[in-house]
């Protein structure tokens, strides 16, 4: 576990030093996201403060050392006793200190679980964000290119005007739907402004960036079926692999609890000084007394708070483990709302190529009929709205296909 907090270290670090913020793809935005975002900071550095609770928790407890110094010298057949010096190092019952390992353990990989579900929460953040400004930037382009079209129809009604083939009407009307698409240009580039402040408090930027969307976003797709990625949600999502480290934390907690209610020991030497009679000669006069092995075992004897222990753990297992089975369906119902969107973004995207074409080809063909007769300028311009909303329509769906794409991969542990 230390060796991969270090390889992630290095990851972060190597990743803050080569990283340009002014990034190109999706991909390296992640990655400045990554390496800079604080809160994945905090969360990796929870996950480093809980691994060195391992060393602690498989000590020995402290070694006590006693100086006695005899205020009144006891006097022995030997001589006085000035002072004593005694040291005893308690052991727990066999196993007590693996099971406080293990429990520090498993709660070190459920913190690493923890940074997992952040930072893979980040990256779907990253994502959902900058599909969310290509959709603003390819409405943006698309409002323009549609207002130029919009001119080149109020030229064509200003000739036909001028020629007295054509209506007054028909110039008003271009000229209103040309008023309508400038105030919405107008609001798509205002809208662009907090959709970039949120992108860049993702990314903690200190320094401006110039964030590059593409002019066309590749759509993504599952190769597999929506039972496997149920399954896969079980199997990895980073939050109910917390859980379960959790409840095998409490598990080894449980075991500590049981050993604390049985008897432990401690083994020890004494040692006091003895000064040597001066009113007598005699064998061992003044001899310094030893006791080694000084040998002691403390008695659990009130029972009580040994039971109330493994009673509130096994309490705080079976929350945990209720805990797990709530959130797993909760992701299993998320899942199925992002795949019924995800399916009905893949089918918007066809549809919308379909009709695309549709109303272009009876755009030139209304446009070919106003040229040549100077009829139906009316349904000219309702034709163009409705392609217009097609090209909207097609751009978001692409961006919901990704983002779904996105949110499912997020439920269930895998990153693109």
């Amino acid at each position: 576990m230390k060796a991969k907090s270090n390889f992630i270290c290095a990851f972060l670090f190597l990743s803050s030093v080569w990283i340009n913020l002014q990034a190109q793809t999706l991909e390296d935005y992640i990655k400045t996201a990554a390496a800079n975002n604080p809160e994945l900071k905090s969360m990796f550095n929870q996950y480093l403060a809980a691994l060195e609770r391992m060393p602690q928790a498989k000590a020995l407890p402290d070694p006590t050392a006693m100086f006695n110094y005899f205020a009144s010298p006891v006097e022995t057949r030997v001589g006085p006793q000035r002072f004593g010096i005694s040291l005893t190092q308690a052991f727990p019952w066999f196993g007590q200190l693996k099971s406080q390992e293990n429990a520090a353990a498993q709660q070190a990989k459920a913190r690493y679980e923890a940074f997992e579900e952040t930072k893979n929460k980040l990256y779907f953040d990253v994502r959902g964000t900058f599909y969310d400004l290509y959709v603003l930037v390819a409405a943006t382009n698309i409002t323009r290119e549609n207002i130029r079209l919009l001119q080149s129809f109020r030229q064509l009604a200003n000739v036909r005007l001028e020629s007295a083939t054509g209506s007054a009407v028909d110039l008003l009307r271009v000229e209103m739907d040309l008023e309508e698409m400038q105030n919405q240009l107008l609001y798509l580039e205002d809208s662009r402004i907090p959709i970039q402040a949120r992108f860049k408090e993702l990314l903690n930027a200190e320094a401006p960036v110039n964030i590059v969307v593409p002019d066309t976003l590749a759509t993504i797709a599952f190769s597999e079926n929506k039972s496997i990625l149920l399954d896969s949600i079980v199997a990895q999502n980073p939050l109910l692999k917390s859980f379960e480290h959790e409840i095998l934390s409490m598990d080894a907690e449980i075991d500590v609890a049981h050993k604390m209610g049985l008897p432990s020991f401690s083994l020890g030497f004494s040692y006091i000084n003895v000064s040597p009679r001066r009113d007598v000669v005699m064998a061992d006069n003044g001899k310094d007394a030893w006791i080694f092995p000084q040998v002691g075992v403390r008695i659990p004897l009130y029972r009580d708070k040994y039971q109330s222990m493994v009673k509130e753990k096994e309490l705080l297992k079976s929350s945990i483990s209720d805990r797990k089975k709530d959130k797993e369906n909760q992701l299993k119902t998320a899942m199925e709302k992002a795949w019924r969107d995800y399916s009905d973004a893949v089918r918007r995207v066809s549809l919308n190529q379909r009709l695309m074409r549709v109303a272009n080809q009876a755009l030139n063909i209304l446009v070919a009929q106003y040229s040549t007769a100077g009829k139906e300028f009316e349904e000219i311009l309702r034709m163009d709205r409705q392609l217009l909303r097609y090209e909207l329509e097609l751009e978001k769906a692409r961006a919901d296909q990704n983002t779904f794409v996105a949110q499912i991969n997020y439920l269930t542990g895998k990153q693109l």
